[in-house]
């Protein structure tokens, strides 16, 4: 019933949606059937999945960094505070100035002929964050009496890291990939409308190109595409999840 009663009321929306635009005579560039939709998917279903390919590519590379870089932050900032002091309001100002704002100057960095690079590194910025604090936060609040425990036992480091803070952080990290995910696609999406230009070839430039020649079934069809790709990348990140804390984390005991 978890995934029938969704399905059933998605397919009564679209229903509605289609009577509803038939009946009140709705032009098609204000606001197209699903059937138009789904037509203009088919009729452009090679350049759109060109241009969603891209996008996953983007979203891909973009959050494989994140990962990298948060989880090596993360590491660093649990163990020597003088770092995080010195470094963590510089990564707070890169979270909350609006990506928008400097994406331009990214752009003009990496350089023109390098965009895709450049829609990596505005990507990465937007899911970085999240993932980062998540992990500080699951790697500090592991139980005390544990870390006595591996003092007691003589453990090294690297001992500690990997057999107790990685695994007892590991909930906090996939909570925050979970958010992060998200995040990289979103940002993906906003750097290719701020690149503004054909060399960026993914979805959110199909967007852009269908709106310039009003063809707006066209739009919609790259929109979906966008959310179907959201949901995959939730529910896949779910499944993760779920395959490494079933058997032992209480989130999954009920």
């Amino acid at each position: 019933m978890r995934y029938l009663v969704p399905f059933i009321v998605g397919i009564a929306l679209l229903a509605l949606w289609e009577i509803w635009v038939s009946l009140a005579d709705v032009p098609v560039f204000i606001l197209p059937a699903p059937s138009a939709i789904g037509g203009a998917l088919v009729d452009n279903f090679g350049s759109l999945m060109t241009a969603l390919w891209v996008t996953v590519k983007v979203t891909a590379l973009a959050f494989f960094w994140a990962i990298i870089g948060a989880i090596s932050l993360a590491i660093i900032f649990t163990r020597a505070r003088l770092i995080e002091m010195a470094l963590y309001p510089y990564v707070v100002t890169l979270q909350v100035t609006p990506v928008v704002a400097i994406a331009p100057l990214i752009l003009i960095w990496v350089g023109f002929d390098n965009v895709s690079r450049a829609l990596v590194i505005i990507a990465w910025i937007v899911a970085f964050f999240p993932l980062l604090t998540n992990t500080v936060q699951g790697l500090r609040s592991i139980d005390p009496q544990l870390h006595d425990l591996m003092s007691l036992s003589g453990a090294a480091w690297w001992q500690r890291l990997i057999y107790l803070e990685l695994p007892a952080a590991l909930p906090a990290m996939l909570t925050g990939a979970k958010i992060s995910g998200g995040l990289a696609l979103i940002g993906a999406v906003v750097a290719e409308f701020v690149a503004g230009s054909g060399a960026s070839t993914g979805l959110a430039w199909r967007i852009i190109e269908a709106g310039n020649r009003l063809e707006i079934a066209t739009m919609f069809a790259s929109l979906a595409l966008l959310s179907l790709l959201g949901i995959f990348l939730f529910y896949l990140l779910s499944f993760i999840e779920w395959i490494l804390l079933h058997r032992w984390h209480e989130s999954f005991r009920r």
